[in-house]
């Protein structure tokens, strides 16, 4: 079964939790939401800001490429099967990835 999760998933953190399929999803929401450097002990965690300042279709390519390797590295319970990035409506040039996934049983 394939899921779809953005940083707006990320309603209530829920730690310990003991359903695989929302703990695999609460997870890939957090690596979403997480910039890379910002998480003490564990700077390389979350998702490079190398697309900062880049003009919008060059930074949707590269924010793709980094959100496919950050799940793929953090949480290996989960494969990608796409990413689409989309401009945020409250913020002109901020994008927003979205990414579809399939539990690893």
């Amino acid at each position: 079964m394939k899921y779809q999760v953005n940083a707006y998933s990320l309603r209530k953190i829920i730690l310990n939790e003991t359903d695989p399929v929302k703990s695999v999803l609460q997870n890939v929401a957090i690596i979403l939401a997480t910039i890379q450097g910002t998480v003490p002990l564990y700077r390389e965690f979350g998702i490079p800001r190398d697309m900062v300042d880049r003009p919008i279709p060059v930074a949707k390519v590269i924010m793709t490429s980094r959100v496919k390797e950050a799940v793929e590295r953090f949480e290996p319970r989960a494969s990608v099967v796409s990413v689409r990035c989309q401009e945020d409506e409250g913020v002109p040039g901020r994008l927003v990835p979205t990414v579809e996934v399939e539990i690893i049983s």
